[in-house]
């Protein structure tokens, strides 16, 4: 992005889902130093019975920061696995600082975050593992360095809260904060707690350089749903058929094609439900194309150019060029290339 600032290309929006905080590894990290042999890989013996002669099996757990075997150290850049949630929400921060300087002046910003727990027991789906010092589980366990809250007041099984930390660190850089968009899941991964209800949303932030911006709702407005206000309008417009003979026509139709324009559509609200649906590529967090498919038509005009910084399986660019728009995706994980390309065949602009 600071590469595409300096040869001044600009694009119209923005939508992208950057990782959780502390929830699953990308295996995007780089060994340094040590044994160029080693798998810094630790296996742990358990058992499985009560009984004394039960048998053993093998855990494997891989090393993450340093290997105690070979001294090597792991060199990461990916977001998501910082020491405390302030080195989270610095880094995106500056991620999106430089989505600023390459966003049009009436550009917009669509960020999906989920939220991360702070426990001291195993990690789920939704929860930061001991994280605050222990393992975080994702597609296989993984030991990591040790993790603290920095300075947060947060206690064992409080929620952190991290997508309002996000919004509310984008507000003070400089962003306006527009609006919190409900996503509602109606499937949402069971969980098995019982000390609290079970999560099915997450947000979506709708946030703007300027005070005004480009957004067509006329493009994503929803079918009126049949309420009593309704019913009432159409009682009034059986009652202005019934007075048509002895009313001027001309005066009864007025009224007719105001109802209809009235309650013909609506402006959409801002609790989208959507479920998730399973994605047989190997990315564990795919977002519906029926989630951004909304912010891009709002976004957007046909020709522009839709960004996605953590590009994923390539939804984003799925979707922008399903609805005639040019989209450029950055990906950290070389192994999503394959996916991509599979999804993919746009003319004319380059994955970077």
């Amino acid at each position: 992005m600071r590469q595409m600032a300096k040869e001044g290309v600009k694009v119209q929006m923005c939508v992208t889902s950057p990782p959780y905080f502390g929830l699953r590894d990308y295996g995007t990290a780089k060994w340094e130093g040590g044994d160029a042999d080693c798998d810094h890989i630790e296996k742990i013996q358990s058992h499985s019975g009560q009984r004394a002669d039960r048998d053993q099996t093998s855990q494997i757990f891989k090393y993450k920061g340093l290997c105690k075997k070979c001294g090597a150290v792991s060199v990461d850049g990916q977001i998501g696995l910082e020491q405390n949630p302030q080195e989270f929400i610095d880094n995106l921060v500056e991620v999106f600082a430089c989505v600023w300087d390459i966003l049009a002046d009436d550009g917009t910003l669509w960020v999906n975050l989920g939220d991360s727990y702070f426990n001291t027991q195993n990690s789920n789906r939704n929860g930061l593992n001991s994280s605050l010092g222990g393992k975080i589980r994702g597609g296989g366990e993984y030991k990591t360095q040790k993790r603290n809250s920095g300075e947060l007041n947060v206690k064992p099984k409080d929620l952190l809260g991290m997508p309002w930390r996000l919004a509310f660190a984008l507000q003070d850089f400089g962003w306006y904060l527009r609006q919190d968009i409900i996503w509602h899941k109606p499937n949402p991964m069971p969980e098995s707690v019982t000390d609290r209800c079970t999560k099915a949303h997450e947000y979506i932030f709708l946030l703007t350089k300027n005070q005004k911006y480009y957004f067509d709702a006329d493009s994503i407005k929803e079918e009126s749903i049949n309420t009593e206000e309704q019913q009432i309008a159409k009682r009034n417009k059986k009652q202005h058929r019934f007075n048509a003979q002895e009313h001027e026509a001309k005066f009864v139709q007025h009224n007719f094609s105001k109802i209809e324009t009235v309650y013909e559509k609506r402006n959409k609200r801002d609790v989208w439900s959507v479920p998730v649906k399973p994605y047989s590529g190997a990315h564990f967090a795919v977002y519906p194309e029926e989630l951004i498919e909304p912010c891009i038509l709002a976004g957007s005009k046909v020709g522009d150019i839709v960004l996605d910084p953590f590009f994923g399986s390539g939804t984003t660019g799925a979707v922008a060029q399903k609805l005639g728009r040019k989209w450029v995706g950055c990906e950290l994980n070389k192994n999503y290339e394959k996916l991509q390309n599979e999804r993919l065949a746009q003319q004319g602009l380059e994955l970077a």
